[in-house]
């Protein structure tokens, strides 16, 4: 029986040398040869409890013989504790496993590679007890200076959900401090994204530590200007911290604050797109900076293929030059928003808005019939906005049946508008 143990145990030693060359036999390396045997057989086989007898007497008699036994332990007490219904006795295998991980960094050590992963199963062990939380949250702070970037994808987000659970549970931890982890995160996140691996999943972990930032401190749009607003002033060239800037504006509904829009500023200037640029225009629009929405809108008119937005766009661009009474280039803007989307009726209807109030600026005193055109100009400008009360407006202006005989004109009769307009209208009575 001895020599099958043996040979048992040989081959045990042989199959797990390849990952960790160092074993350290005790005196009765006989019978340590034997549990090692005993216990990698009863783990292959699933038999956690039958495995977790031998393993606990290498544990005790030979706790240096190889990280094996530390990274099998872990895998063999998790098995126990998932398998158990006795709440307690759950606990105490799941404290076991922790242990584990402290014994393999005594032994062995590689502490920052082990509390990588004991901070991945402690949160899932303790995450909903609160006498754990200043345990858990001193754990993953040790986790994240030693480890840096090099922390798992999936403590990153952990870790801001054991700071929100630390915090709202009363949990020594100031406003402050939770800035210093969430930039610590957000940090490891941008610097993972840009390695291109896993880029999707880490934007949803991106965009969800964001969130627990919000549940966790009060995130307004005092915080986003006040406290961010001067780092980006700071670093005005920043991309991560302007991108930051957005998504909690955006989460705050802080989208016309000043650090919003220079964080947006400063996106679009290295990662142009349609919606900020139209974003950062329309904001300046309504603030009147109006030579800076002119430059984003039209930005953003080059940015699409589609039609509907590129006329949204150019519709904006007709009202800033309708403020700005450059009543040319405002009707340029307004046809160029119907052409590229027919169905823009609002860009018809500033077109009518521009005839209809126009009749001082063009009026001669010499005709009425001539000065009251523009009024039908407008008309039909209303007439294709399918505004009907801006019909009803231009009708009421048109010049009466009395002034047309006067004049010694009939209805239908071609005119020419002068002025600005320069459109050709057909005489109508009102």
């Amino acid at each position: 029986m001895k020599t099958k143990f043996f040979f048992i145990g040989l081959i045990a030693t042989l199959f797990f040398s390849t990952a960790n060359a160092q074993w350290n036999w005790p005196d009765d390396r006989e019978t340590a040869e034997e549990k090692n045997a005993l216990y990698t057989d009863n783990f292959k086989q699933g038999n956690y409890r039958a495995a977790a007898i031998h393993l606990i007497w290498l544990l005790k008699n030979a706790p240096n013989l190889n990280k094996s036994i530390y990274i099998n332990g872990v895998k063999i007490y998790n098995g126990l504790a998932s398998e158990e219904s006795d709440q307690a006795k759950k606990v105490v295998y799941q404290d076991s496993v922790l242990l584990l991980y402290d014994l393999r960094i005594q032994y062995f050590g590689e502490e920052g590679k082990v509390l990588n992963r004991k901070a991945f199963d402690a949160y899932k062990y303790y995450k909903g007890d609160k006498s754990r939380y200043e345990e858990l949250f001193q754990l993953f702070k040790s986790t994240f200076e030693l480890n840096g970037k090099s922390v798992m994808d999936n403590n990153l987000l952990s870790y801001m959900d054991v700071v929100r659970r630390y915090k709202v549970s009363g949990g020594n931890l100031s406003d402050e401090e939770v800035l210093d982890v969430y930039e610590e995160i957000v940090k490891i996140l941008n610097y993972k994204i840009d390695q291109g691996k896993n880029v999707d999943r880490l934007k949803v972990y991106l965009d969800k530590v964001n969130e627990l930032l919000v549940s966790t401190i009060d995130v307004d749009c005092d915080f986003v200007q006040n406290t961010l607003g001067p780092k980006l002033k700071a670093e005005p060239d920043n991309l991560k911290l302007a991108k930051n800037i957005l998504r909690l504006g955006f989460a705050g509904k802080c989208m016309d604050s000043e650090a919003f829009i220079e964080g947006a500023k400063v996106v679009q200037k290295h990662e142009p797109e349609y919606g900020l640029a139209k974003l950062i225009g329309q904001s300046a629009a309504a603030k009147k900076d109006y030579e800076t929405a002119i430059k984003y809108l039209e930005e953003s008119v080059e940015l699409t293929d589609d039609n509907t937005k590129k006329s949204e766009s150019l519709y904006s661009l007709a009202v800033i030059q309708t403020n700005l009474n450059k009543k040319v280039s405002a009707r340029s803007y307004a046809r160029k928003a119907a052409e590229v989307d027919p169905t823009n009726k609002d860009a018809y209807k500033l077109i009518g808005n521009l005839y209809y109030n126009s009749f001082n600026d063009c009026k001669k005193d010499q005709n009425p019939v001539h000065d009251k055109a523009v009024y039908i100009a407008a008309y039909q400008m209303f007439r294709r906005a399918g505004d009907s009360a801006g019909m009803s407006r231009a009708k009421a202006q048109f010049p009466t049946m009395e002034e047309i005989f006067t004049w010694d004109m009939q209805e239908g009769d071609q005119y020419r508008i002068g002025c600005w307009i320069n459109e050709t209208v057909s005489i109508k009575k009102r």
